[in-house]
C-alpha cells in the first residue's frame, strides 16, 4: 500500500464539530491573546517615554499593518488551498502549495525591506512637521521594515501548522515570540542589565528579536511535528497554477487587510487637523481593541481550515455546524468587549500614562467606537467563510465599502461640520453597512458553494 493510501483521515473530517472548533481555535485564541497583550504592553512602555513617542508608533501602524496584510493574505491563500488539497487527498499538491507559498512571502519581504531602507523618514515627513515624532517614527519603522523577514516567515510557517490541524504548535511559536518581545521591551527601551537605553528604537529591536524566535520555533515544529506536508526546495521551480490558486485568495485577503492601512493613514491625517493627542488615542484604541478582536481572529483561524477541508470533502453539514457555532461565539466575545469599553474607558486609558487631554478626548472616543463591536463579530466570521471557500473577493468588497467609502468620507465631513467627537461615529456607522453587505453575500455564497454539497 502506498504512503498516501496509508494516511488516516484528518481530524477535520471526523471529530465532532464543537470539539473540533475548540481544539482548532483555542490554541489560536490563547496565542492571539498573548499577541494582543504584547501590543498593549509594547505601547504602555513606549508611552512612558512621552506622548510624541506613542504618536510616532501610532503613525507607523499603517505600514506595519500592511506588512501583516501581505503576510496574512499569503498565509490565508496557502491555508485554504493546502487544507482543500488535504480534504481531497491530494498530498503532493499540498506540499507544492506550502513551498510556493513560502516563495511568494519571501518576495513580499524584499519589497518592505527596500521601503524600510529608503522611505521610512519620507513616510513621516508626509504626515507631520514635528521633528521629534519624525525621528522616533523613522527609527522604529526602519528597523521593523528592514528586518521583517522573520515576521513574514513566522506567519507563513504558522499557517502551515494551522492548515494541517496543528494549531497547538502554532500557538507555541506565536506565544514564544510575543513573550520574548514583552521581556525584551523594557530592557532595550530603558536600558537595563547593561544594555544601552535605546528608546523607541529599542522597542523595534525587541519586536524583531521576538519575531525571529517565533520563526525559528515554527520552522522546527514544521520539520519535526507536521507530518502531513513536506517542505523542500531542492530543484524548486515556481509552479504557476499553484501560485495563481494562492493569489486568488491571497490578493483579496491582502487588499482587504491593507485597506485598513489606508483607512488608518487617512484617519490619522484627519485627526492631526485637531491635535497629535487624537492620533495617540486612536493608536491606543487599536491596541486595546486587539484584545477583544484577537480571540475572534483566533476563532477564524480555526474555522478556515475546517470549512476548507470539509468543502473539499463535500460535507455540507459540518460546514454549517462550524459556521453557526463560530458566529454565536464571536458575537458573545464582542458583546463582552463592548461592556468593558463602555464601563471602564478612563481606566483603560490610564494604562498608557494618559494626560488630562488624552482622557478628555479618549473617553468619548472609546465609548463611541466600541459601538461597532455589536456588529463586528458576525462580519469577521463571514470574512473567514469567504476565504475558506476561495471567495475572498467578497471580503474585499465589504472592506472597501466599510473603510474607504464610508469611514473616511464621513469622518472628514463630521470633522469639518461637527468637530472631533463626531469623527469617531464614522466607525460604527461603517460596521452597520458591513452587516447589510454580509447578509447579501451569505445568501449568495450559500447558494453557489454550499447548498448543493452532498
Amino acid at each position: 500500500m502506498s504512503e498516501f493510501a496509508e494516511r488516516k483521515e484528518n481530524k477535520m473530517g471526523t471529530m465532532p464539530i464543537k470539539r473540533l472548533l475548540v481544539t482548532m481555535s483555542l490554541p489560536m485564541v490563547i496565542s492571539m491573546l498573548v499577541q494582543a497583550l504584547y501590543n498593549i504592553v509594547d505601547s504602555i512602555y513606549v508611552a512612558q517615554i512621552n506622548e510624541n513617542a506613542l504618536a510616532a508608533v501610532s503613525l507607523a501602524f499603517p505600514v506595519q499593518n500592511l506588512m501583516i496584510a501581505v503576510g496574512t493574505g499569503a498565509g490565508v491563500g496557502i491555508n485554504a488551498l493546502l487544507s482543500k488539497n488535504l480534504g481531497e487527498k491530494k498530498y503532493e499538491d499540498a506540499n507544492r502549495a506550502a513551498t510556493n507559498g513560502i516563495f511568494i512571502v519571501a518576495i513580499g519581504y524584499l519589497l518592505f525591506a527596500a521601503f524600510g531602507i529608503f522611505f521610512s523618514r519620507a513616510f513621516f515627513v508626509g504626515q507631520t512637521d514635528n521633528e521629534q515624532i519624525i525621528t522616533y517614527g523613522t527609527q522604529y519603522l526602519s528597523i521593523c521594515s528592514t528586518f521583517s523577514f522573520s515576521l513574514f516567515m513566522e506567519m507563513t510557517l504558522e499557517r502551515l501548522l494551522m492548515s494541517t490541524g496543528n494549531t497547538f504548535y502554532s500557538m507555541i511559536s506565536q506565544a514564544a515570540g510575543a513573550i520574548v518581545n514583552i521581556i525584551l521591551d523594557p530592557i532595550f527601551i530603558f536600558g537595563y542589565f547593561g544594555v544601552p537605553k535605546l528608546g523607541v528604537a529599542g522597542a523595534a529591536i525587541a519586536t524583531v528579536i521576538g519575531q525571529s524566535v517565533g520563526m525559528l520555533l515554527a520552522l522546527y515544529l514544521n520539520i519535526t511535528r507536521n507530518k502531513e506536508i513536506h517542505i523542500h526546495f531542492k530543484n524548486f521551480i515556481p509552479h504557476g497554477k499553484t501560485i495563481k490558486s494562492i493569489f486568488s485568495v491571497a490578493i483579496p485577503s491582502t487588499i482587504m487587510i491593507s485597506i485598513g492601512s489606508v483607512m488608518t493613514y487617512g484617519l490619522n491625517n484627519i485627526l492631526l487637523m485637531f491635535t497629535p493627542v487624537a492620533v495617540s488615542v486612536f493608536g491606543v484604541y487599536f491596541r486595546l481593541q486587539s484584545f477583544i478582536f484577537m480571540p475572534v481572529f483566533g476563532l477564524n483561524n480555526g474555522l478556515i481550515p475546517i470549512v476548507a477541508y470539509n468543502y473539499g470533502a463535500r460535507n455540507k453539514k459540518r460546514i454549517l455546524s462550524a459556521l453557526r457555532l463560530s458566529i454565536i461565539t464571536a458575537v458573545v466575545i464582542m458583546l463582552i468587549g463592548l461592556l468593558v469599553f463602555q464601563i471602564f474607558p478612563k481606566q483603560l486609558l490610564y494604562l498608557f500614562n494618559a494626560s488630562d487631554d488624552m482622557i478628555k478626548i479618549g473617553v468619548p472616543a472609546l465609548r463611541i467606537i466600541s459601538l461597532s463591536f455589536i456588529f463586528a463579530g458576525f462580519c469577521i466570521v463571514m470574512g473567514a467563510l469567504y476565504q475558506a471557500l476561495g471567495q475572498g473577493f467578497l471580503s474585499m468588497i465589504v472592506s472597501i465599502g466599510r473603510q474607504l467609502i464610508i469611514i473616511l468620507p464621513i469622518a472628514y465631513l463630521f470633522a469639518k461640520v461637527f468637530g472631533l467627537d463626531a469623527v469617531w461615529y464614522s466607525i460604527p456607522l461603517a460596521e452597520l453597512l458591513s452587516v447589510v453587505l454580509n447578509l447579501i453575500f451569505l445568501k449568495y455564497i450559500y447558494n453557489k458553494k454550499i447548498k448543493n454539497l452532498a
